[in-house]
């Protein structure tokens, strides 16, 4: 698929001009031209309309440019640039409105009018903002006793109708982190300089803000119309991502970026320092670092990237603490401190690793192998040299097994809890493993070709009981490999509705294919989707398990389908394909009768979805009280909430060791969901060796 694309861009590319031909401003401008606003360069104007061109032919969805694609488009840089509606008037937003329809115009003709006129237009705003951010700094006289409220949520308020209006925005706004940090602990005379001093670290970012990363913004605010892993890197962002994030991060194992003013953490790196401690998860806000363990807390909101990247990394063996916010939190939740070792990624820690659980069930102890998987990987490299020992998922899961079947285990789960995903190859071969030769997945590529992609080899490693455990954060290979057990009638998936990536996308360096002598940047382009071998997409549905269990999670706030322009859902013809029926409809609705009747009369399971629910509800009310003793009392019920969340995952034996500890270690969590995925592989044995059990 990637040398198809690259080998036919020259031809489209190679002496493409774009037409400089202008958008017009016909609204007054709420500020006059200045010296120092930022300009596009003749580079960016090409680049515009090459890489319209490149999505315009080979991007898997086929879109026009029209006005409903510049209408997108201009809803998705305002919002990148003022997300939260706290610089930008309603005056400005209305003298933006010339642009909403014009920028599909825009795009073709290497136009970038708008993009600098609205960012320039926001810089001014934003030292508005920082000037009277500075003025009530100096002498705050935050009154926490009157009973007043601020929605944290504002990406659906209205645009402030002056500057009075929006002056009492920042007011709340100001007031609520001071609130936060008072509760937290922090002394009354140090709070207004804390304060101070995260919004000068905001300026300076401002100030470093240049063309190339204005150019890169409004270009992203085009490929969001498109799908959500479509992007354009500029060449700053193109030569780090060669540099390998992954080394450069190697001190805690974590992938970050900015959102917004925070540093949130994209990905915990397998076999990692974060992937071992577990406490650090995607989607989770470092907003505080200290160094070793008696090193005062920096405040990082509002930094770049790079710069609390050098704070986070560091020599192995050294201590960093970090103040978390959880990807979860409620509003009124304080941030979590997380103490970590620095060290390198032991690429060891990543590969998959094998236990025995003990299942009671009806006077039997089960022995339950569990085989948990964190990626598919497989070391290329080596595999091209033939070397015998080169890393592979679907090698170490063939030992794994022959070491469980040593050991008299009566089923297998294979636990893809948080798998992101990895090498295709891997999830085919690793398929194989469980069912004869027969095809895997379906893929499908822009122009409309579908490649079927089989496992060639009869043999079958194992076929006993199977249970494949899944959950949100499952994705990608992880889909094709539980979908593929599913469609097989191979053994029981459970859990939760998996993320949904059904997409597959292609980097491009743009320098490869363009006579240009200046730097261009990159593009990863979404070129083709998988699907399933029942022609089903796991595209924004992922695998829905034949058992699903309580989520914390729902689809609307994590997963492909949380996403406005992910690709929509579809079918395909079901490839030519013989299921294994080891797992019938009546075993599975037998088993799901058994599971319900559970949720119903078994104490814990009850408290634990009642208690998820409870948490579910909170974390939807955005708004909190700027009145200390309403906060303080949002806070304790938010707390006990948590509270009881833990003591259900937490054995006895820990909750002892808790209390008669000084300086306790992080506790080993009762996996609810693995204990549950035991009970039901159990079940299903007896099943399996009874069949006639299923009918009654």
């Amino acid at each position: 698929m990637k040398t198809f694309l690259i080998a036919l861009l020259p031809a489209v590319l190679f002496g493409l001009q774009p037409d400089k031909t202008r958008v017009g401003q016909d609204a007054p401008r709420p500020f006059p031209a200045a010296e120092d606003d930022l300009k596009p360069t003749l580079t960016q104007e090409k680049v515009e309309a090459y890489v319209t061109k490149i999505f315009s032919g080979y991007h898997f969805r086929k879109f026009s440019l029209n006005d409903s694609l510049s209408h997108k488009m201009y809803e998705n840089y305002l919002n990148d640039i003022d997300r939260g509606k706290l610089y930008f008037l309603a005056s400005d937003a209305q003298y933006f409105e010339q642009y909403r329809n014009s920028l599909d115009e825009a795009l073709s003709n290497g136009d970038l009018t708008a993009a600098f006129d609205m960012y320039n237009v926001f810089r001014k705003r934003y030292r508005e903002r920082s000037a009277f951010i500075d003025k009530l700094l100096t002498e705050p006289k935050f009154d926490f006793t009157v009973d007043e409220s601020f929605n944290t949520d504002r990406e659906k308020a209205a645009w402030a109708k002056n500057t009075d209006e929006l002056n009492e925005v920042w007011r709340k706004l100001l007031k609520n982190e001071a609130l936060e940090l008072k509760i937290s602990g922090k002394a009354d005379t140090s709070i207004a300089k804390l304060l101070r001093d995260r919004y000068k670290n905001r300026d300076r970012n401002l100030g470093r803000f240049r063309s190339e990363q204005v150019f890169q913004m409004y270009m992203n605010a085009f490929c969001e119309v498109l799908d959500p892993h479509t992007r354009y890197f500029s060449p700053a962002d193109s030569d780090r991502f060669k540099q390998d994030m992954y080394k450069s991060l190697e001190g805690i194992g974590a992938i970050l970026r900015e959102d917004g003013n925070y540093i949130k953490i994209v990905e915990i790196v397998p076999g990692g320092p974060a992937f071992k401690d577990k406490r650090l998860k995607k989607d989770d806000r470092i907003i505080g670092v200290a160094q070793g363990d008696e090193g005062k807390f920096e405040d990082i909101v509002g930094w770049y990237v790079d710069d609390a990247v050098k704070k986070i990394k560091g020599n192995k063996g050294t201590v960093v603490r970090l103040q978390v916010l959880a990807a979860d939190a409620l509003p009124t939740d304080l941030p979590k401190e997380i103490r970590i070792v620095r060290e390198k990624v032991n690429l060891q820690e990543s590969r998959a690793k094998k236990e025995i659980v003990t299942v009671n069930h009806n006077k039997h102890t089960y022995k339950i192998g569990v085989i948990n998987i964190p990626s598919f990987y497989r070391d290329f490299d080596a595999a091209g040299k033939r070397d015998k020992d080169f890393a592979s998922t679907t090698r170490d899961v063939q030992k794994l097994i022959d070491s469980l079947k040593t050991e008299n285990v009566e089923g297998i789960v294979i636990d893809l809890r948080n798998n992101g995903g990895g090498s295709l190859t891997e999830a085919n071969l690793l398929t194989g493993l469980f069912i004869p030769k027969g095809p895997v997945v379906q893929v499908k590529e822009s122009a409309g070709d579908i490649e079927v992609q089989t496992d060639q080899d009869p043999a079958v490693a194992y076929d006993g009981p199977l249970a494949v455990l899944i959950n949100r954060f499952s994705a990608s290979a992880s889909e094709i490999f539980a979908a593929a057990i599913q469609d097989y009638k191979r053994g029981i998936v459970l859990g939760e509705q998996s993320y949904g990536k059904g997409t597959v996308q292609t980097m491009v360096d743009l320098n490869q294919w363009l006579r240009d002598n200046d730097k261009l940047g990159q593009i990863n382009i979404t070129v083709a989707k998988f699907y399933r071998v029942n022609g089903s997409s796991t595209q924004r549905k992922g695998v829905t398990p034949d058992i699903e269990f309580p989520s914390a999670f729902s689809a609307a706030e994590y997963g492909e389908s949380s996403q406005p322009t992910a690709l929509p859902w579809d079918q395909i013809p079901t490839a030519r394909f013989e299921a294994s029926n080891a797992v019938t409809a009546k075993q599975v609705d037998k088993l799901k009768e058994k599971y319900n009747q559970r949720l119903k009369s078994e104490v814990e399971l009850k408290t634990f979805v009642e208690e998820l629910e409870l948490f579910r509800k909170a974390r939807e009310n955005t708004t909190v009280s700027l009145q200390e003793t309403k906060r303080k009392k949002e806070r304790e019920e938010a707390a006990k909430k948590r509270e009881a969340l833990k003591k259900l995952e937490m054995d006895e034996d820990d909750e002892e060791e808790e209390t008669a500890a000084a300086k306790p270690a992080p506790k080993k969590r009762k996996d609810i969901y693995l204990n549950e995925t035991g009970r039901i592989l159990a079940e299903y044995i007896v099943l399996a060796k009874s069949p006639s059990l299923a009918n009654r």
